[in-house]
């Protein structure tokens, strides 16, 4: 029998004030008083089987759902194996919370069990990490974690929780956590920005990843009303996403570039990008300064200020576009990957093929991991839900992904396009949708091979010395999520694919469509 509030239950109290609904996590000796805490509320505990998947599937959900997500681990190496995922949650502008467990405070320097310096561990791809030094303390520093993750650039925050911290008798009230007011321009500098995009006739913005999600999408909804050009940067492909066509060639016609938070880095060719002004809006000051140095004369304006308050400021403003602009932007974004010379079941028939048969699903949702068969993938399918591996290019995510983003919304369907190499990562979470009912179809193109190393061997260094891309060729990775307990299929021909999703979605169950093309390189724009 529980006697009074631990340190545990003050946490778990602070994160439902929150409004935190859903804790992807491992679990580990450090974090069982967490465990028992949350037996007495209704927030839900999704168990998975890789701390790693633990980050992704809480970055799913996050991007997804619009709220934060939350990651749970223990200590030591459960915490190192969760700290790789969160390079894509930073550089995917994601707000996410990592809970960590941790060797107590009264064994530190001791030599206690799995201690090590968890904080300093994941500092560098967080936004703030550190260790709760005390339970007097834990409330406030977990409001405090929240709201940097959510505020200014969204991303993740890290806090390490020492075990006799969470079973400390706690007698500190849970506080919910105080966002701060966002910052707009300033009336000098929305008279500037106003005078900038008047003077414009081929204005574009460029919006950052944390404005592709379903929620930034709504966010913008009245930017593009207004008759304005918005650009989504999310991609690791930057200026050469097959899914935005002919961009580089749009941003070098360009008179005038407004970057509302997205990062001048080697996504947008370090602003070489033509002879436009910019106007660069960005939260972070030190980013600001690197825009600064890279487009030198080129920057007309350059303001700090949270870009959920800009996009108010602008709601009023018109574009004053160059007749013809919309619809040479239009053209331009439209142009799609040239159909390869190849026949047969290959990279770029399967998408197509998928591509048609999610135009038939009611509000679904496209999860797809990177690769030259994701490249594929974000070149064919065009559905308003997306979630991809992002800026940081890894890949291994798509997975999780599609759990997270199940369970955020439970009611649409999830298709996730990956890789035989990706499917490796995290084949195990199959079991994990399984026991948590977590429905969706992962579909693998399977060309037996690290086809984007060997592209890049076979380039530069010829065919005949490709080395270390191969994979076992026609592996079933469906009969292994059939003997998991899931739906299996096995696709050898184009004509198979429509009915095998099909059959797959009526299954309600987790499934996995296994395609065995022939892999293609990434696709080339089609000529104009």
């Amino acid at each position: 029998m529980k006697s009074g509030q631990s340190g545990a239950d003050l946490l778990v109290k602070t994160l439902q004030l929150a409004g935190v609904e859903k804790i992807v996590s491992l679990s580990g000796n450090h974090i069982m008083p967490i465990y028992d805490a949350l037996r007495d509320t209704d927030i839900a505990l999704y168990h998975v089987r890789h701390e790693g998947a633990a980050v992704h599937m809480a970055e799913g959900y996050a991007r997804l759902s619009g709220k934060i997500g939350v990651a749970m681990v223990t200590g030591g190496p459960g915490h190192a194996n969760a700290i790789g995922a969160l390079y894509t949650a930073r550089q995917s502008e994601t707000p996410l919370l990592l809970l960590s467990g941790h060797a107590p405070l009264r064994e530190l320097g001791r030599g206690a069990f799995q201690e090590m310096d968890q904080a300093g561990l994941a500092a560098p791809l967080c936004k703030a990490s550190w260790m709760v030094a005390s339970v007097e303390a834990l409330a406030q520093d977990v409001g405090r974690a929240i709201a940097i993750a959510q505020s200014g650039r969204p991303g993740p925050v890290h806090l390490s929780l020492p075990s006799d911290v969470l079973e400390a008798p706690a007698a500190t009230a849970p506080q919910a956590p105080a966002l701060p007011t966002p910052t707009g321009l300033s009336e000098t500098a929305l008279a500037a920005l106003r005078a900038a995009l008047a003077s414009a006739r081929r204005p574009l913005f460029l919006l950052p990843p944390a404005l592709c999600t379903p929620a930034g999408q709504a966010m913008t909804a009245q930017l593009r009303a207004q008759g304005f050009i918005c650009l989504p940067m999310e991609s690791p492909r930057g200026v050469n996403d097959p899914a935005l066509g002919a961009v580089q060639a749009l941003l070098a016609s360009a008179d005038c570039i407004v970057s509302l938070g997205k990062l001048v880095d080697f996504a947008l060719k370090f602003g070489n990008l033509g002879a436009a002004e910019w106007i660069v809006i960005d939260p972070d000051e030190a980013m600001l300064a690197r825009a600064r140095a890279a487009l030198g004369e080129r920057l007309r304006l350059g303001v700090v200020a949270d870009i959920p308050a800009v996009l108010g400021q602008l709601a009023r403003i018109k574009p004053q576009s160059a007749p013809g602009w919309a619809e040479r932007a239009h053209s331009a974004l439209t142009r799609r990957a040239a159909p390869p010379p190849a026949t047969g079941l290959n990279s770029f028939s399967m998408c197509q093929a998928l591509a048609a048969f999610m135009r038939g699903l009611e509000n679904p949702v496209f999860i797809c991991d990177g690769g030259e068969i994701g490249q594929w993938a974000q070149a064919a399918i065009d559905v308003p839900a997306r979630i991809i591996n992002g800026v940081a290019g890894a890949i291994g995510s798509a997975l999780p992904f599609a759990l997270g983003a199940k369970a955020a919304a439970p009611e649409r369907p999830v298709l996730a396009v990956m890789g035989d190499g990706t499917f490796g990562f995290h084949m195990a979470e199959f079991e994990t949708a399984l026991r948590h009912n977590l429905p969706f179809i992962a579909v693998i193109g399977n060309d037996a091979r690290w086809n984007a190393e060997y592209q890049i061997q076979a380039r530069d260094y010829g065919a005949g010395r490709a080395h270390g891309c191969d994979l076992l060729p026609g592996t079933r990775y469906d009969a292994a999520v059939a003997a998991l307990g899931g739906h299996g299929e096995l696709v050898t021909r184009e004509e198979e694919i429509a009915p095998a999703l099909a059959r797959a979605f009526a299954s309600n169950k987790p499934a996995c469509v296994n395609i065995i093309i022939a892999g293609l390189a990434a696709p080339k724009l089609q000529q104009s």
